[in-house]
Parts: structure tokens; sequence; C-alpha cells
């Protein structure tokens, strides 16, 4: 269960920085489709192997 949600996050966390207009995350937007891709993939394959 704290992989799914730890999964989630991470996603989240990469949508955010997709999408802010903060000059703070600015340097750390080249990251973003890093942790929406291993967040995506993560949460997919928790998602098929929860029991």
């Amino acid at each position: 269960m704290f992989g799914i949600i730890l999964s989630a996050l991470m996603l989240a966390f990469g949508i955010f920085l997709a999408l802010t207009k903060d000059p703070g995350f600015a340097r750390n937007k080249k990251f973003a489709w890093m942790f929406i891709a291993i967040g995506l993939i993560a949460l997919v394959f928790k998602i098929l192997n929860y029991k």
C-alpha cells in the first residue's frame, strides 16, 4: 500500500513540476517528465501486483 501511495505522490509531483510557473522550480522542470514516467510505471505495476 505504501508503494502505491509513494508512486501516486511521485506522479503528482511530476505533474506539478510540469504545470507550475514558479521561478523557484524553473531549474527542475527538466525532471518533470522523469517523475511522471517513473511514477506512472511504478503505479501501474504496483496496482497490477497488488494482492
